[in-house]
């Protein structure tokens, strides 16, 4: 167990939280019927965290830091990456909590944070989200926050270690959530708790998981993320396509009594902290609609508000400073139907060879592979931009799945129905694109499709970077592994020896298609020996050789 969270825990306390929120936002959007019953707290906070991760990283490797900033550093830029990338009320106000814990653990210029300075952190938190809210009420994230924050100063002040703490915090937190329908009684009529409430207890657990438990990031699954929450699910409340929950919304809840309200979502940055003058602007947008949210950093603000008004709203920035990135979003009660048509493939390619074949179809390419994944922001504005009703989503990696489905939620909400081929590697997204029929429609092409990726038997060929115990034995640095079905089964010393063995355990008892998907480390000598062991295989197999530029991998298999 830890006794003080430093830089390296509070990524994992990040990266743990975004796993749950990917595990459960689903039944977080079911939960959400306010303010607005727009169905989207989970996603829009799983969104907030997946894009500040990715910007957080992307930074730190362009300055050539990553894994090496303190504690202060990294919580001062995720606190940043979290307010440039909050996404709607439930992500602003995330923002929000986030910032509060940085101000204080960056205030305290240590090294780590031991349990009274994280019980201040998350009191810092607290207070943070509250003030930046116009019209604070209770029975939501900002009630369930402060019954945190005071459970953990009360844990401090009676001594309590880290883990004790953490404990008696999450505890505490349950409780808050549980008692949120009794406090708003459009939570009550509803018969759930509150969205955003259940979304900072995922947060929470997270953090006490982390402190508790040092498995490894990249073995934590997500049905692992089963996090204790109440979510007061009825029995008429059901289960559909994808896993989303559906419930039926009572009038008094959000149906067509309580859909009268504001008809736009809209939310933009200034280049501001003048506290007047944003203190002006809150008055401004509070007159011209509701759910409003003013956050910041210090430099910059990013404003939330539910108006009819846009051109107002947008008015009311400029008297502060020039607003830019707007966003504009219809809410879901003044939506109306504009049917999108057209189908489009949106894919990840891992190296410029596979996007040039992924363009050859006509599709879009989203530059995604090991060390560089994908966000669902990401793959949702690649979507967006294909302006088609109807979009086929390849992730061609299976640690891309998850931002995949969270991209298809999202992009549902807008009315763009994604399909995901759930293609967990290059060779598997390549055999779905072969079968890829523009002139069909996209349950067909998603069937096919589907099809075609699941009956790819798939591996590959690389070089550890590392000492460990693998399926195949244990392994050196330098020492080439052959991966079988995304396991490592095959430990050598030669790499094409290595390679000719994947290829002979993949095509197993027979095989009418061997492809073989370059990468940039890869020599003439390694593709000569993996076609060799194909065209072993016997006559009528055909050997087909991509160039594909991936990096990690240099020659990926795939066998059908």
């Amino acid at each position: 167990m830890l006794t003080a969270i430093d830089a390296a825990a509070m990524r994992r306390w990040a990266v743990v939280t975004r796993a749950a929120l990917a595990a459960r936002r689903a039944e977080i959007d079911a939960l959400n019927v306010f303010p607005v019953p727009d169905g989207d707290t989970g996603t829009n906070m799983y969104l907030t965290l997946d894009q500040a991760l990715d910007a957080v990283r992307v930074d730190h490797e362009a300055r050539g830091v990553l894994g090496e900033v303190d504690l202060p550093g990294e919580a001062a830029a995720m606190s940043r990456a979290a307010m440039l990338s909050a996404r709607g009320n439930s992500g602003v106000i995330l923002s929000q909590l986030i910032r509060g814990i940085s101000d204080e653990l960056s205030g305290a210029g240590t090294v780590s944070a031991d349990a009274p300075l994280l019980a201040r952190a998350l009191g810092a938190a607290a207070r943070r989200a509250r003030e930046s809210v116009v019209r604070p009420q209770e029975g939501t994230i900002l009630t369930v926050a402060d019954r945190a924050a005071e459970a953990a100063a009360a844990a401090a002040a009676d001594g309590a270690d880290l883990p004790t703490l953490t404990e008696r915090t999450v505890q505490a937190t349950r409780d808050a959530l549980a008692a949120t329908p009794s406090q708003l009684p459009v939570l009550a009529a509803a018969g759930v708790v509150d969205a955003g409430g259940a979304g900072y207890l995922l947060f929470l657990e997270a953090l006490d998981r982390v402190v508790r438990d040092h498995t490894p990031l990249d073995r934590y699954e997500v049905d692992d993320f089963t996090m204790n929450l109440d979510l007061r699910r009825r029995p008429e409340w059901s289960t559909g396509e994808g896993g989303a929950v559906t419930r039926p919304v009572p009038a008094e809840a959000g149906g067509p009594a309580a859909a009268e309200g504001p008809a736009f979502e809209v939310m933009y940055l200034l280049d501001s902290e003048d506290e007047q003058a944003l203190h002006d602007l809150r008055c401004a947008l509070d007159a011209l609609g509701d759910s409003v949210v003013l956050s910041g950093d210090g430099t910059t603000t990013k404003v939330h508000v539910h108006t009819d008004d846009i051109g107002a709203a947008l008015q009311a920035g400029l008297a502060v400073a020039p607003p830019r990135e707007v966003q504009v979003t219809p809410l879901v009660h003044a939506m109306r139907p504009h049917p999108r048509v057209g189908l489009a493939v949106v894919a990840c390619a891992a190296g410029p060879g596979i996007a040039a074949l992924v363009r050859e179809v006509g599709a879009s390419v989203v530059s995604s592979g090991p060390g560089r994944r994908a966000s669902a922001g990401e793959l949702l504005d690649a979507v967006r931009e294909t302006r088609a009703g109807d979009v086929i989503l390849l992730p061609n990696d299976r640690d891309t799945v998850l931002a995949a489905r969270a991209c298809a939620q999202a992009a549902g909400q807008e009315g763009q129905h994604v399909h995901v081929v759930e293609s967990g590697t290059a060779v598997q997204g390549i055999a779905a694109l072969a079968v890829y029929d523009p002139g069909a429609d996209a349950r067909h092409n998603e069937m096919t499709m589907t099809r075609a990726a699941a009956a790819t038997r798939h591996g590959a060929v690389t070089t550890a970077v590392k000492a460990g115990l693998t399926s195949g034995g244990p392994c050196e640095v330098g020492d080439a592994l052959g991966v079988v079905a995304g396991d490592i089964a095959i430990v050598g010393q030669d790499l094409c020896a290595v390679a000719a063995e994947v290829v002979a355990r993949l095509a197993g008892s027979g095989a009418d298609l061997v492809t073989l998907v370059v990468g940039e480390d890869a020599d003439d000598e390694l593709v000569a020996a993996a076609r060799a062991a194909a065209e072993a295989l016997g006559h009528g197999v055909e050997v087909e050789v991509v160039d594909g530029g991936q990096p990690a991998y240099p020659l990926l298999v795939g066998v059908e």
